[in-house]
């Protein structure tokens, strides 16, 4: 009996124990389980959050960062774009950016001509301030011409000059797809065109080359689509509170044009837009080459192509003489005739990297023809 008795205290012990052991690991569970779920709570608040106050800054944005001398015209079939027109006379000038840029990328030039004559700068569909309409509106162009493609562009443009009423004949100058855009739309509306100005084009034979194709859609276009993702996640926004992003433009420039660039580099539509560009580029280049062989240029049109020592100093050199050769076979099968300016030490940015140079024979090309107008 004893021993029984001196054992029972044994056994109490060990329960409590066990006991106690039990609320320590139920307590520990409790403990990883909230740490977890703290751990879920803040992941889902770095997606949600980021996207949603960038949204929101967005909708804020878009309507002070307007450009004060812009405007939003109404050029039919549901579709508004954004026009911007500065100096005076004629001829008038349009400049056509760079694939997947704003018409702030013309700033430079345009402030520069623009106190010779009337030089206007448009955004594209989709980009800038020309909204795109939503994939389940139609205009009816995109039967003919498919989304973000240079038939479709030359289309929007058309309408927008016309209702805008642009005086014409007019200098046409484009960059990169601008110069496909440009080149369309002087062979289809040559009357409307007294010059022709290309800055380094894009060769519609270049998307036949195997080593460009693997470029472009290898690693290019995954870089831009990553750039896309990063607007509507938010990221972007973060990076240029950061300073690990940066407009494209910024010196000598106001803040308005600063913040504007901010505003597209976090809008996720815009970014969209320049990727289709950059996507649809092979189809916009076949565009042009089925055009210019239906329709060659008149003998009216002036043309003139301005590079520099290379296409874009950032890819391997084997590229860059790929596309000088392309340039200069197209030049000499559709544009016998062209005026070809060389600037030194710059590539496909000298838009924004030596804008002077541009601007300088473009104030040139004005002085003559104004001269010419004068003395009929």
């Amino acid at each position: 009996m004893k021993k029984r008795s001196d054992a029972a205290p044994g056994a109490s012990r060990k329960a409590a124990e066990d006991g106690q052991r039990s609320k320590v690991e139920v307590k520990s569970k409790l403990s990883h389980s909230s740490v977890l779920i703290n751990i879920g709570k803040c992941l889902l608040l770095i997606i949600i959050i980021p996207p949603f106050l960038n949204y929101a800054s967005l909708q804020r944005e878009g309507q002070m960062l307007l450009p004060k001398d812009g405007q939003i015209v109404d050029v039919g079939l549901g579709q508004r774009m954004h026009l911007l027109c500065k100096g005076q006379g004629k001829p008038v000038v349009i400049l056509d950016a760079p694939t997947g840029m704003s018409s702030d990328i013309w700033f430079y030039v345009q402030e520069s001509v623009a106190t010779l004559t009337k030089v206007c700068t448009y955004d594209r569909m989709g980009l800038g301030f020309s909204k795109r309409l939503m994939q389940n509106e139609s205009t009816g162009t995109e039967k003919g011409w498919g989304i973000s493609t240079t038939g479709r562009m030359v289309d929007d443009l058309h309408r927008l000059l016309l209702a805008a009423e642009i005086t014409m004949p007019l200098i046409l100058v484009g960059s990169e797809i601008g110069t496909l855009n440009s080149r369309f739309y002087s062979h289809i509306h040559d009357v409307q065109v007294t010059d022709l100005v290309l800055i380094d084009p894009i060769p519609e034979d270049i998307f036949e080359e195997e080593q460009w194709k693997e470029y472009w859609y290898g690693k290019l276009l995954p870089s831009l689509q990553a750039k896309q993702f990063s607007a509507a996640s938010g990221l972007s926004r973060l990076l240029i509170i950061l300073g690990a992003i940066e407009p494209t433009i910024k010196e000598n420039v106001s803040e308005e044009i600063i913040q504007r660039q901010k505003y597209l580099l976090s809008n996720p539509a815009h970014q969209s837009s320049a990727v289709d560009e950059y996507y649809f580029m092979n189809e916009s280049a076949a565009q042009v080459r089925d055009i210019v062989r239906y329709k060659p240029l008149s003998s009216r049109t002036s043309v003139s192509v301005i590079t520099g020592d290379s296409f874009d100093q950032q890819i391997p050199n084997h590229l860059n003489q790929m596309v000088s050769r392309l340039q200069k076979k197209f030049l000499e099968e559709s544009y016998p005739s062209v005026d070809h300016i060389h600037i030194k030490g710059v590539d496909r940015r000298m838009i924004y990297k030596k804008p002077s140079a541009i601007s300088h024979y473009l104030r040139k090309l004005v002085s003559q023809r104004q001269a010419k107008q004068q003395s009929h």
